[in-house]
């Protein structure tokens, strides 16, 4: 006879309660659902890069794993090697030199430190500076610690900049950090040497830390830029970079972050009590990833140019508007003055043609009238997502 299973008087802890599930978590269940009754959506959703990495990164990777010494535990500061091609990296492409064994830590995903970043300088009830629109996981990570959320505006109007003028009336006394995001996500603002000026200043003045997530600047962009290469930004400023949009490695979790020692020193600290090195064959490979040529870049942005121009398409269908010079992996369009809202104009599209986008209230009230469509998505597929549109909209 089966026993019957009795629910204990159990309750989590209470920052369980500060966040809900991650909305793509629960949206592309349902997406998941709807295709197992064979409706075959579209997902133009997730930025999950579908070009695969380089074939020099795959070699390593695999000769490296064959390796009977490869398996076991990694440092937690990454391997040499690594570091020295995170430092080469941004030496070439950014004009930004670092030292790789002070001040350059490994990561296991942009989000990850997101998480170690906060847990290292946040005490509860500390101010933190996040953008509206912005990536809804520097909210949830800054709840999940205790930290008092100060949101600020990026408006269209001011090219989704922050607007300084607005940042010193506000009450700063209790904010420690400042999360920003350029090349943006969703925007696709790109940032400019004057902007990081204005950032750096900005965090000199009032002593607060400036955490730059930069992790699309090679997509659709001419012009990649690090904020750590404004004079004396390392002082107060932490740049994340990551490997999963510019060399479409999503899945391996390999990224870093860069500041001065003392700052990747309490990092570390926090880090290395919750997680270990990356597996070494993956580690190698990221080096070789990192020596991609220019051509490299150009290749892959001559395929996402060709997807930008269909996913400009499907905006027009839907009769949304946007900026012809946005950069990254994501196209953010204005949804017209008639619709409901995003997520009722993104659920339309879902249930009706079978097309999942990315509703911009999930980035903030910012996003409200906004909807995001991703760049992961081959071409054909693009275009069969605007062949059901237009029969929606006809």
């Amino acid at each position: 006879m089966q026993k019957e299973n009795k629910v204990c008087n159990i309750t989590p802890a209470n920052r369980v309660h500060s966040v809900s599930e991650y909305y793509f978590s629960k949206k592309l269940k349902e997406v998941a659902q709807m295709n197992a009754e064979g409706k075959n959506v579209i997902n133009l959703g997730v930025g999950s890069p579908d070009l695969p990495p380089s074939q020099q990164a795959i070699n390593v990777l695999c000769n490296e794993a064959h390796k009977p010494d490869t398996h076991g535990y990694q440092p937690y500061v990454g391997i040499p090697e690594l570091r020295k091609g995170f430092a080469s990296w941004y030496k070439t492409w950014f004009n930004v030199t670092l030292d790789p064994q002070t001040e350059i830590q490994p990561l296991i995903g942009s989000k990850e430190g997101i998480l170690h970043i906060s847990l290292a300088f946040l005490n509860p009830g500390d101010g933190v500076l996040v953008p509206n629109p912005g990536y809804p996981t520097y909210t949830s990570v800054s709840n999940l610690v205790d930290a008092t959320i100060v949101p600020y505006e990026l408006k269209e109007e001011n090219g989704w900049y922050p607007d300084f003028d607005a940042l010193e009336k506000m009450d700063l006394s209790r904010v420690k950090l400042m999360w920003i995001n350029y090349p943006n996500m969703p925007t696709g603002a790109d940032a400019t040497v004057e902007l990081y000026q204005k950032i750096v200043d900005f965090g000199k003045r009032h002593n607060i830390i400036i955490c730059n997530d930069n992790p699309y600047s090679f997509v659709l962009n001419e012009s990649p830029l690090s904020i750590l290469s404004i004079p004396g930004a390392k002082d107060i400023c932490i740049e994340m970079n990551s490997m999963s949009k510019a060399h479409n490695m999503p899945g391996w979790r390999m990224a870093m972050l860069a500041s001065n020692a003392q700052f990747v020193n309490w990092i570390l600290k926090v880090k290395s009590n919750i997680d270990s090195g990356q597996f070494k064959p993956m580690q190698l490979a990221a080096v070789e990833a990192l020596k991609a040529p220019k051509e490299w870049y150009d290749t892959m942005n001559r395929t996402y140019r060709k997807r930008r121009d269909l996913a400009g398409k499907i905006m027009q269908a839907l009769n949304c508007s946007y900026d012809e010079k946005q950069v990254g992996l994501f196209l953010w369009g204005k949804i017209p003055p008639n619709s409901l809202g995003s997520e009722a104009m993104a659920d339309k599209v879902l249930y009706e043609a079978n097309v999942f986008i990315t509703p911009g209230f999930i980035f903030g009230s910012g996003g409200n009238r906004h909807i995001r469509i991703s760049l992961c998505c081959k071409e054909e597929m693009l275009q069969e997502a605007l062949n059901r549109i237009n029969k929606l909209q006809a």
